[in-house]
């Protein structure tokens, strides 16, 4: 399993010369900014223009476009990992799984499309980066739904698989809504009552 802090990205497909490092650099960056804007299928040619590089020298670094976009992911999935890892600790366990389900959750709305980029890169790229991403968010996520239920304060049936599935759920619905960030958090404060054991919170 990949730690939390390293890049899954090989090592070998790693720019080497400063020059072409600050180009790679500047590509993630550009790209972060106009998948935010304008989704995943924003313009490759736009990003290198903005990047202030040639198309060529994108496609030398992301042949395909899910190369950028599983580069763009891969700091951001790490902190996401590292999130739920430290929420482990924390002293009260159903804020801590809303905390980090709420990450993930804003995660998956920032770029539209990005959802179903991930599932397509998963179902057909089972040893990619994003298989291995995909496995260390669940795991974290089950440990967190873990420690809610040995401490009674989730529904003892709540399924690992089944409430990851619907935070997907919850940013595939809303992120083409014309307030999709409002309609995420009703959708998703539906979810967490339905989860906490007891009912919504009082």
């Amino acid at each position: 399993m990949v730690s939390a802090g390293h890049d899954p990205r090989p090592a070998a497909g790693r720019p080497r010369r400063a020059d072409a490092r600050r180009n790679y650099e500047q590509l993630i960056e550009q790209a972060k900014i106009a998948f935010a804007e304008f989704g995943v299928d924003a313009s490759l040619d736009e990003i290198a223009r903005r990047a202030g590089v040639a198309s060529g020298t994108l496609y030398r670094h992301f042949p395909k476009r899910l190369d950028l976009i599983e580069a763009v992911l891969s700091e951001q999935i790490a902190q996401l990992v590292d999130l739920g890892h430290r929420l482990l600790t924390a002293e009260d366990e159903f804020d801590a799984l809303s905390t980090w389900m709420r990450a993930v959750l804003r995660h998956g709305l920032t770029y539209r499309g990005l959802s179903a980029a991930v599932m397509d890169s998963a179902l057909n790229h089972e040893d990619g980066p994003v298989s291995t991403w995909h496995t260390q968010l669940f795991e974290a996520g089950a440990a967190l739904l873990a420690r809610a239920r040995q401490t009674g304060v989730i529904v003892s049936d709540a399924n690992d698989a089944d409430v990851m599935k619907m935070i997907g759920a919850i940013a595939w619905a809303a992120q083409d809504a014309p307030d999709s960030s409002a309609q995420a958090d009703r959708l998703f404060a539906l979810l967490m009552n339905g989860l906490r054991h007891g009912g919504a919170h009082r």
